[in-house]
């Protein structure tokens, strides 16, 4: 069997034509890249080099021998990256979890950034409506939204808030018009829509300003009451940072201050330190603000083209009558 240093040797000649300048690269002394290929050759039984005084000349064997030999190149290499990103604490696997719109829009996305940075971490990513237990140990992160965070032992860092409107569809509003304030909405269509970690932030707004009208449809997720949105189903509370984005979807109220949220990813306190853990905690945070302004910047446009495109056909929606 032929040590690897050898190939090493091998490899560095065929490049640089001569020993002399294999042992530059390889940092050794000339006879040492001598006695190395000599070893190689011995191991293989084959004659790698004919030798002369401009210099080392690769033979037709050594030359069928290059590209399985730079395999091995490249396998020793990934070897040592690994082996060096888990002396960091670098590699492994990270386990997430999150509901379905913020795993899709926002967390699947920053991975594949994030993988670009550490490629030797894997991430698992549990997308749920039911909150896993991080305390027990079912994740090692998780997103979770809401108005406050429930009392725990975990250790969580905000990542963004989201604001929350009145939505619908087009075809909706050029059958039914808009609501001309909050006190309109008994005489409108409304979604109603609640999942296992409760009622989706400014249904119950919704519906207690429409005097506790009974829903026209009902969705158990943030996803499908946007699909149903966009159906022309009715009106729903959908968050801004999504919503403004679709040229299909009209707002139809300001921001409702009682559905604003916060989404905080949170860990166990003894992974917290973890480098792998701590290494995407703070790549997430300062990611999902950027991105966070990169869509409002967008979605300023947006909305500014759809309150164009109404007022056109003398529509005007109230939420959108200042951008017109």
């Amino acid at each position: 069997m032929f040590d690897w240093n050898d190939v090493r040797a091998f490899l560095a000649v065929a490049r640089g034509g001569s020993t002399l300048a294999a042992a530059k690269a390889l940092g050794v002394n000339q006879t040492t890249v001598a006695r190395r290929i000599e070893a190689l050759e011995a191991a293989l039984g084959l004659k790698l080099f004919e030798r002369g005084q401009s210099g080392s000349r690769i033979t037709e064997a050594g030359r069928d021998l290059m590209p399985q030999a730079e395999t091995l190149e490249h396998a020793a290499e990934v070897l040592a990256t690994r082996a060096q990103a888990h002396q960091r604490g670098l590699a492994g696997g990270i386990k997430i979890t999150a509901t379905e719109a913020i795993a899709n829009n926002s967390i699947t996305p920053a991975i594949g950034v994030f993988r670009k940075l550490y490629p030797e971490v894997r991430i698992d990513l549990d997308v749920s409506d039911r909150p896993l237990d991080i305390e027990g140990g079912e994740a090692d992160l998780a997103i979770r939204a809401g108005k406050v965070l429930p009392p725990s032992n975990l250790i969580a860092r905000k990542l963004t808030e989201y604001e929350f409107a009145l939505y619908c569809s087009r075809d909706y509003a050029a059958r039914n018009g808009f609501p001309a304030g909050p006190e309109d909405l008994r005489h409108h269509d409304l979604i109603a829509g609640e999942t296992e970690q409760g009622v989706l932030p400014g249904v119950e707004w919704m519906f207690a300003h429409a005097g506790g009208k009974t829903p026209a449809h009902r969705c158990n997720s943030l996803t499908n009451l946007s699909h149903a949105v966009r159906a022309g189903l009715g009106i729903a509370p959908l968050g801004c940072l999504l919503a403004d984005s679709d040229p299909a979807l009209i707002r139809c109220t300001e921001p409702i201050a009682e559905a604003r949220a916060t989404a905080w990813i949170v860990t166990r306190r003894e992974l917290k330190d973890t480098p792998r853990i701590r290494a995407f905690i703070d790549f997430l945070v300062p990611h999902m603000a950027q991105e966070h302004r990169r869509r409002e910047a967008h979605n300023r446009l947006v909305r500014r083209q759809v309150a164009e495109e109404l007022a056109a056909l003398e529509i005007i929606a109230p939420a959108l009558g200042e951008l017109a």
